[in-house]
């Protein structure tokens, strides 16, 4: 008989989030990327980003993120797009938007883009400009969505929320409409990487939480209602989107404030992986934040032994590692113990009970914290991400 606490091998990756570059025009205080970011010299050329897609694809990923940093910063993004598109994989643009053009849009679909992801950092151009750190940012993201939307590339709008912005969700719902997207992401900080720095200026109170999920609920049923009065049945939604109407709606609520956590990647391991700008290949966006863990780059191995056996990924597959508490808990085949990550950032420990769970030891420390910072009457100054060029004329003061 097989022992459960050996990590059995995983099916194919879906999903490979490609950092393409760490570099960024914009500076914002709830940056996800590492503390330490890769530089220019360091990226990845073309032809091994080709070989890398090559790879993916081989291995049974289906759809590949382009992300960054800002991506458009490399000026080989739209060859980089053909590449994949000639791997045979699904495309999807991250973007802020700032470096991009309609010819590099015009290009970029000509080389097979299949989809953008714009980010906004708010419904109003003070608002975005401040927390984005750069002036002018807004203005030119509405202009970018209005020459997609002409062009005809299907759009997501990625909307980060926190304190300072999450009051306006109505608002930011509304603008996906009126920029023509078909989905949003409403995605509530979640504390890694440079975040964690402004996590006691970006922590939501509980009562914007709780408004915010009331209002993506009536967003969903309303468009549902819309669809059912239109064709004659409600619409289908999966679990954490809607699904109905004219707009989806993917809700990342802030992890802090539940009960149980998420299933942090589908299981650590289980369902993507990430490349950064210089090939190291990660389980998960913040997996460099845990010492001791053993990462390869697509220098050293391909990505199939990399996923099938690589140090890194099978150090939290299976049961093996989980705490006692984790092991015998009824939902430890549905969030699988939680986010390694944010075990790491608030306990110190990787392998502890993710202390979002209300039955870890580290939940009534994690409940004095977001009492502490949600409650403050001013919260403080935002820590702003300036990576290049510090002495930015158009880059506001703190927040």
């Amino acid at each position: 008989m097989a022992d459960p606490a050996v990590a059995p091998l995983p099916p194919p990756p879906i999903a490979m989030l490609a950092e393409l570059t760490h570099r960024c025009p914009l500076a914002c205080p709830y940056c996800s990327n590492p503390l330490d970011l890769a530089a220019k010299a360091v990226e990845l050329s073309t032809e091994t980003w080709a070989r890398v897609f090559r790879e993916a694809a081989a291995l049974g990923v289906l759809q590949l993120h382009l992300s960054g940093g800002e991506p458009a910063s490399r000026r080989d993004l739209e060859v980089l797009v053909g590449h994949a598109r000639d791997a045979g994989l699904y495309t999807n643009l991250i973007t802020s938007g700032i470096g991009l053009t309609r010819a590099r849009l015009v290009a970029l679909d000509a080389a097979g883009l299949d989809h953008i992801q714009l980010s906004v950092q708010g419904v109003r151009a003070e608002t975005a400009d401040r927390i984005g750190g750069y002036a002018g940012g807004f203005a030119r993201k509405m202009d970018l969505a209005a020459e997609i939307a002409d062009l005809g590339i299907p759009l997501t709008l990625n909307a980060v929320m926190h304190r300072h912005n999450l009051d306006d969700l109505p608002e930011t719902l509304d603008l996906a409409v009126r920029l023509g997207a078909r989905r949003i992401e409403v995605a509530c900080v979640q504390f890694q990487g440079w975040a964690l720095k402004n996590r006691a200026a970006l922590q939501p109170t509980r009562e914007q939480v709780e408004r915010a999920k009331r209002v993506v609920a009536e967003a969903r049923a309303g468009q549902a209602g819309q669809r059912g009065a239109g064709q004659g049945g409600a619409g289908q939604g999966g679990a954490g989107q809607g699904g109905a109407g004219r707009l989806v709606i993917d809700f990342v609520p802030p992890d802090y404030f539940a009960d149980f956590p998420k299933a942090c990647m589908g299981g650590w391991g289980s369902t993507g992986f990430n490349v950064t700008p210089d090939g190291t290949v990660l389980p998960c966006h913040a997996a460099q934040t845990i010492p001791g863990l053993v990462f390869q780059t697509v220098a050293e191995a391909d990505l199939a032994a990399i996923w099938y056996r690589g140090p890194a990924f099978m150090a939290y597959r299976g049961i093996g590692w989980m705490p006692e508490l984790c092991r015998a808990c009824d939902r430890r085949d549905v969030d699988f113990g939680g986010c390694r990550c944010q075990a790491m950032a608030l306990t110190g420990d990787p392998a502890a009970t993710d202390p979002v769970c209300r039955k870890s030891p580290g939940r009534a420390a994690l409940d004095a914290l977001v009492a502490a910072e949600a409650t403050a009457k001013a919260p403080p100054a935002f820590a702003y991400r300036r990576p290049e060029r510090p002495d930015r004329p158009d880059r506001p003061g703190a927040a």
